[in-house]
């Protein structure tokens, strides 16, 4: 029987986590962004974020870094979209560009999904409004700046309803899986990527026997939560927090056969189960049981030739669990990327030529 009446638990959960954005931003200002003094950081935040934005500026400040805070409120912004020329949405004023340009740092709290403004803006509507997007990563490449995003912010009410759980459940599991050791994250990484070849042949085999074969190319980036001179060299100048995958490039003609997909995030909502069949690169066949409409529309929002395959992810975070809105940073989830959405595969196996590195959804150490 618990001592704590209702209203001292509401307090202790609160005071929770309260203590969970002080960690966090002590951990993004010294080891994902090593903000120093005098350095220029701006702070961006939605009505979801201003707890864990103030919480950073004041880890920010202790470093001797000079913080300036951009609030977007939601409802303003649902306003803003309804009645802005149309020529005028989803653009990028000069002063944002300039702002980007004299920032050193970038943390950034994003609003939830755009799903969840269903009955208060078009697909249509919200589709203009995020067009900015490539600019705003652009910019930000060209400036050097080094960047971090903290991804509790996309899960809304709508999210959270399909993963059943509360907001608040999503925005705790997230905070403590950010706490992981970055260092750790950063060589199994490392370790990983040395088993993946430049070339040669690869598989991956669902839970369900399903087998999907591709070559692997060149190209590999890992989410370790550090943005180092290196990252910003080679344009990976913003990280995940949490963090914690491995992204490897896959040619996109090569891929042929099957694979099924445990459930899966895309932006008609969750697709609980599919399972897609290739062809010489192209997607030639898809199927679900339980989320049909949502598959359909998620793929036939592609045109034919884009329907494919270019990367697979690997997880590497321990602390994540699967359903808290972001499944592809669990240690030993494969994920399938180039649709329009990130299919996952939760008990996977994963080989490189003869040797596994991925074995029924657990990361193999290296031997």
């Amino acid at each position: 029987m618990s001592l704590l009446s209702p209203k001292s638990a509401g307090a202790r959960a609160k005071s929770t986590v309260a203590g969970l954005y002080e960690e966090v931003a002590r951990k993004v200002v010294s080891e994902s962004l090593h903000l120093k003094k005098g350095e220029s950081v701006t702070v961006e935040t939605w009505n979801n974020g201003l707890p864990i934005a103030l919480a950073f500026v004041g880890e920010a400040r202790k470093t001797g870094a000079i913080p300036l805070v951009l609030f977007e409120d939601e409802d303003t912004y649902v306003l803003g979209v309804k009645n802005a020329p149309k020529e005028a949405r989803g653009k990028m004023g000069k002063h944002e560009h300039g702002l980007l340009a004299a920032s050193d740092a970038y943390f950034f709290v994003p609003n939830e999904l755009l799903e969840g403004y269903a009955t208060r803006i078009t697909p249509e509507e919200a589709e203009e409004a995020t067009s900015y997007g490539d600019s705003w990563y652009e910019a930000a490449e060209k400036a050097g700046l080094r960047g971090a995003r903290m991804s509790f912010g996309f899960a809304g009410r709508e999210l959270a309803r399909q993963l059943g759980k509360s907001v608040e459940e999503i925005e705790v599991h997230q905070l403590r899986a950010a706490l992981v050791d970055f260092g750790s994250i950063r060589k199994a990484g490392k370790e990983l990527a040395s088993r993946l070849p430049a070339s040669g042949s690869g598989s991956l085999t669902s839970p369900s026997g399903s087998h999907l074969r591709f070559e692997f190319e060149r190209g590999v980036h890992l989410e370790d939560g550090i943005v180092d001179a290196q990252d910003v060299s080679a344009g990976h100048n913003v990280t995940y927090i949490p963090p914690g995958f491995l992204r490897k490039n896959i040619k996109p003609e090569s891929v042929s056969g099957r694979v099924k997909l445990s459930p899966s995030g895309s932006w008609t909502g969750i697709i609980r189960d599919a399972t897609l069949e290739f062809e010489k690169g192209r997607l030639v066949r898809w199927k679900s049981s339980s989320s049909r409409r949502m598959l359909d529309e998620a793929i036939e929002d592609q045109a034919e030739s884009e329907r494919v395959l270019n990367a697979l992810t690997i997880g590497l975070n321990p602390l994540m669990r699967y359903g808290y809105g972001q499944d592809r940073f669990v240690a030993g989830s494969i994920g399938v990327a180039g649709l329009s959405f990130n299919g996952i595969v939760r008990s996977g196996t994963l080989r490189a030529g003869h040797s596994v590195v991925v074995n029924q959804g657990r990361l193999v150490p290296p031997s």
